[in-house]
């Protein structure tokens, strides 16, 4: 729901899921996107992060990217627990496939952080999210306890982090990810480029040499990375 919606950049405020947030509002009429960048209700000057997946972890090459998962309610749950835990409501979070022999790694997609829940939390409201095989024997899901809490046993990580890997369950809004073959192959082409302008970084043949394992963006370069991503699913309309 929006309330006092001020186009051409003006400002507004907007409730998702009962969270208010401050934002400036851009608008563009050709390609009738939004894009929301700003702090919560108390003045939280939004970041963003963004980090390379596994290796091979790569949704359109192997179909095995489990987490995040970008669905109407995005979710990142076992990943990155570091990251996990500086993030805060209202902060994007965007992910990049693994290093796949064959094929370049794309910035998948990403999310506004919504909610930060335990996994026990998860295990009840997103059942769908539980660790499980799929009928092609790969592991889906990103809720990596049991119904009593405990290590889920398809959770192969070591039991000596699971405490921590745990913590902040990441709840989100507004996901956005590539997924046509079109779509993916146009962020293959253009990630290292486009990173390379977002991150003010000099153009490097790998996604790790641009940025490591994973950065931190200020409020421009997110909005850049979701003007890049979102322009390219609008060319599919």
């Amino acid at each position: 729901m929006l309330s006092k919606l001020n186009a051409c950049g003006k400002s507004g405020v907007v409730q998702i899921d009962t969270i208010h947030f401050k934002y400036a509002l851009s608008f563009d009429l050709n390609r009738s996107r939004f894009a929301v960048i700003a702090g919560d209700k108390e003045g939280h000057i939004v970041k963003g992060y963004i980090y390379i997946s596994s290796t091979n972890a790569d949704p359109e090459r192997n179909r095995n990217l489990n987490d995040p998962i970008l669905r109407r309610t995005p979710t990142l749950g076992g990943c990155m627990p570091p990251m996990r835990r500086l993030v805060q409501r209202g902060d994007y979070v965007f992910v990049i496939s693994g290093t796949t022999r064959g094929v370049q790694q794309y910035v998948v997609g990403g999310f506004q952080v919504a909610e930060k829940i335990n996994a026990l939390a998860a295990y009840e409201r997103f059942p769908e999210n539980r660790l499980q095989l799929n009928a092609d024997g790969k592991l889906v899901g990103n809720v990596l306890v049991d119904s009593a809490g405990n290590q889920h046993p398809l959770d192969t990580h070591s039991s000596k982090n699971f405490a921590r890997r745990i913590e902040n369950y990441l709840v989100g809004v507004n996901p956005v990810a590539l997924e046509t073959p079109r779509e993916v192959a146009q962020g293959r082409n253009e990630t290292l480029e486009r990173l390379s302008y977002i991150l003010e970084k000099q153009r490097a043949n790998r996604v790790i040499d641009l940025m490591g394992r994973w950065a931190r963006l200020d409020q421009a370069q997110i909005e850049k990375t979701l003007d890049w991503l979102q322009g390219i699913k609008a060319q599919s309309v």
